[in-house]
């Protein structure tokens, strides 16, 4: 008889019960993120390489992704900012 976790927090993400409050990783595509963000392809890949979006993986040569939980932290980060910012 194998033993069997008393929480969810032993389970990996893709394991989870629907009831857990933590969602599963999603990936998107340079579209939807483009559709999210409301910057042009250009624009998200020169702040990729300053270093302010996140970085896109690679699934393949001709298959870019973003991780949605980071581009969704980079989003209420930029809104925070811009929320805390004096008005000229």
């Amino acid at each position: 008889m194998t033993a069997v976790p008393q929480s969810n927090d032993a389970l990996p993400p893709f394991v989870q019960s629907a009831a857990s409050p933590v969602s599963p990783v999603r990936l998107l595509r340079l579209p939807e993120v483009i559709a999210r963000v409301g910057l042009k392809r250009s624009a998200i890949y020169q702040r990729m390489s300053e270093g302010r979006f996140p970085k896109s993986r690679s699934l393949g040569p001709k298959c870019a992704v973003w991780v949605e939980a980071e581009i969704d932290d980079w989003v209420h980060s930029v809104a925070a900012s811009s929320a805390s910012s004096p008005q000229a």
